[in-house]
């Protein structure tokens, strides 16, 4: 098999398990709900500019930075009306992209500055996602989207939120997460959420090994019931080498690898936050070849300028894959997705293979 075009890249099935809400707007929505909400702190109200000065921001190397591109992004998705279109634009956004299931995920805590309660953050988002399959359908483009409820890890509401993603299980909220600083914020902080969450019988990933090492992932692993992680980069710190080039790995790598645990990989994301020094030196080929199970994803579409079909193209190109290595990377995905088991075989035996099949044919 040959290094897939960009066409067929973007006409190939899709799905992605990790991505931000707030980090995946369109730069002309951030410009017009800023001005109807009288939102006066953007840097320009040219869109191009905007999303420039979004992707510069973001590049510095460093999380705490990256995630301080987000305080504009969340400053103007405070109204039902401002949610509801991010979330709408986001499904056809990904729809058009070739992504046929996405799980993302946003902090209700953090969109209440004007008055919203919890639950009507959540609903407006809902409400969106509903809107916009239904009008990515009418544009010929099917997506399933699973909302996931973060707590931000910096803040002590993680039980609040988990219990508001529990009440909102049926309407399509399918897990809890906490995002945010990784160092000095350790997931085990945040236990009884997560306790709670595993007591619901509900689902539950973490970000966890993106800015902070192997400790991070143990806690989230042993401690914290997470059934993914997010980003997960790091677990490469606990893989060695003998004398001969042979991996060698630790007890930690070894029991994700064992145990089929989902990494949440996000390769520009990481390259922006300084979690990898580049594409071609990310991680992802490494633990693709020991055959963990990876699985590609954005993370945040407007901070790292990038979508699905251009994280593909980027690895494909840096590591020779072909279709067979995104159809691999595309089913470890609907694997490990939140969906309800049956709906996940149905996605993978009737829309994933069959459109792999036909691009391989060609």
């Amino acid at each position: 098999m040959e290094i897939p075009t960009r066409d067929q890249i973007q006409r190939a099935p899709k799905v992605l398990l990790h991505d931000h809400l707030d980090g995946g707007m369109r730069p002309q929505t951030v410009i017009d709900l800023a001005a109807e909400q009288g939102y006066v702190d953007l840097p320009t109200t040219d869109s191009a500019d905007l999303a420039k000065w979004f992707t510069r921001g973001a590049d510095r190397r460093n999380l705490v930075l990256y995630l301080e591109t987000f305080a504009h992004t969340v400053g103007v998705t405070q109204t039902k009306d401002g949610l509801s279109r991010a979330a709408a634009e986001c499904a056809e956004d990904l729809a058009a992209d070739g992504v046929v299931y996405a799980e993302i995920r946003f902090a209700p805590e953090l969109h209440t500055d004007q008055g919203l309660s919890l639950d009507e953050v959540v609903e407006s988002v809902l409400e969106g996602f509903r809107i916009g399959t239904k009008n990515a359908a009418a544009a010929g483009n099917t997506i399933v989207v699973g909302t996931l409820v973060t707590a931000m890890r910096t803040a002590a509401r993680s039980l609040e939120i988990a219990k508001l993603a529990v009440r909102h299980r049926d309407a399509g909220v399918v897990g809890f997460d906490i995002a945010g600083a990784e160092a000095g914020f350790p997931p085990t902080i945040h236990l009884d959420a997560f306790q709670l969450i595993m007591r619901e019988n509900f689902h539950i990933t973490i970000h966890a090994g993106e800015a902070f090492g192997l400790p991070s992932i143990h806690e989230a692993l042993q401690y914290c019931g997470a059934e993914r992680l997010g980003h997960g980069v790091r677990i490469v710190d606990d893989i060695t080498y003998d004398g001969d080039g042979k991996p060698i790995l630790g007890q930690l790598a070894t029991y994700v690898l064992d145990r089929r645990i989902p990494l949440e990989m996000c390769p520009t994301s990481n390259v922006n936050t300084g979690a990898a020094e580049s594409i071609e030196t990310h991680p992802i080929k490494l633990l693709r070849d020991l055959r963990f199970r990876v699985t590609m994803n954005t993370d945040n579409r407007l901070m790292s300028d990038v979508g699905m079909s251009d994280e593909f193209e980027k690895s494909c190109n840096a590591f020779n894959w072909d279709l067979t290595d995104m159809q691999w990377l595309t089913v470890n995905a609907m694997k490990s997705s939140f969906w309800p088991f049956q709906d996940r075989l149905d996605l993978i035996n009737n829309v994933i293979k069959p459109g792999y099949a036909a691009l391989m044919a060609e």
